[in-house]
């Protein structure tokens, strides 16, 4: 009876931290719930990017009922390692930025077989054995606010960035934000992998740390600071959001460190436990044809080199030799170690001498 009450407790406690913030509904809006098909999609994508591609994808699937949830990536993964122990509900696809946390969900067994004509036409480090697909194409980048960042101080690379926290004046001081790797699975994904960047990473934390750089929650919010004013600048931001801000607001600047980008693939997984495999294998199929790569691409979720070279976040004409790309591998399982993780967030927090925000 302990252990039951136990299992209670935990899952209860999973479904209240793990409740979704945002949800939508798309499809036969006059009667979805007599839809022939229904399709539970939850993903950390922000409603307001992902909403043109499922409203196109739902025109295509007019008898289909589709209902999208927004989740946080950590609380994403627990839920979904919860629904694969059928302790809560299923989703019938799973789309994360926190590629890490979705390969050990496939790995782990808690990802079914999808393969088709679209999905077998993907590039390597996209496919993992037909159960993790890669649908995006998104920097990692550096944000600046325009109007209160000289021209010379811009950070083009992670070496100025180094500079200007070195810097004797204190100009940016309590003014540099980035992800707090605690509560961020993509900001504890982007600072492993630049953590494998031993020329620079030592001398980034050492720079963090002497200009009390702060860590907050999330990609949106870090945005709206900068362009405010509230930070100057900000590290290892999505590509993909920062643009969108930049569309609108003229003192949103984009910079892809010439050192090296890091390159983000979104992953698409359908749960061992989905109801509708078959419609969620249509997304996905949906997702990585042309269609779906322009529609992507019309929202910055998906930029080739050419393309961030066209935007004018990079300068060479080489193809793009500087960006690394995070693999859909096991490789990333790497960072996942619990004492490793463990030990890597504390080396972390200690170059942040400043109070992290109560505010989720």
């Amino acid at each position: 009876m302990r252990k039951i009450l136990t299992l209670t407790a935990i899952i209860a406690a999973t479904s209240a931290a793990a409740a979704p913030e945002v949800t939508r509904h798309y499809g036969p809006a006059y009667a979805p719930d007599q839809a022939a098909q229904h399709l539970l999609i939850r993903g950390t994508t922000d409603i307001e990017l992902f909403d043109p591609i499922l409203k196109i994808f739902s025109t295509l699937n007019t008898d289909l009922a589709i209902v999208y949830e927004q989740w946080a990536s950590n609380q994403l993964y627990d839920y979904a390692v919860a629904a694969c122990a059928d302790q809560v509900e299923a989703a019938d696809i799973l789309i994360s930025s926190s590629v890490d946390q979705q390969v050990k969900l496939a790995n782990d067994g808690c990802a079914q077989s999808h393969a088709s004509a679209a999905t077998q036409s993907l590039p390597q480090g996209m496919n993992w054995r037909d159960e993790l697909f890669g649908i995006t194409r998104e920097p990692a980048v550096i944000v600046y606010n325009r109007a209160l960042v000289p021209v010379q101080d811009i950070p083009l690379s992670r070496f100025r960035l180094i500079d200007l926290l070195r810097g004797s004046d204190g100009r940016y001081d309590g003014k540099v934000a980035t992800y707090d790797i605690e509560r961020s699975g993509l900001g504890y994904m982007f600072a492993f992998a630049d953590s494998l960047q031993a020329t620079t990473f030592g001398s980034l934390l050492e720079a963090f740390a002497r200009g009390q750089a702060v860590t907050t929650c999330c990609s949106a919010e870090i945005i709206d600071d900068v362009a405010t004013g509230k930070y100057l600048i900000a590290y290892n931001i999505l590509g993909s959001y920062a643009l969108a801000r930049a569309a609108q607001d003229p003192n949103i600047g984009i910079v892809a460190p010439s050192d090296y980008t890091l390159i983000l693939s979104r992953g698409a997984l359908i749960p061992k436990k989905a109801k509708n495999p078959k419609s969620a294998g249509d997304l996905i199929d949906f997702l990585v044809s042309e269609a779906g790569k322009n529609a992507l691409s019309a929202q910055q979720l998906y930029l080739s080199p050419a393309m961030m070279r066209e935007k004018g976040l990079m300068a060479d004409e080489d193809g793009g030799s500087n960006l690394l790309v995070i693999p859909l591998s096991p490789v990333t399982l790497v960072g996942l170690d619990r004492q490793r993780q463990l030990h890597f967030i504390e080396r972390w927090k200690s170059a942040f001498s400043l109070p992290l925000p109560t505010n989720p």
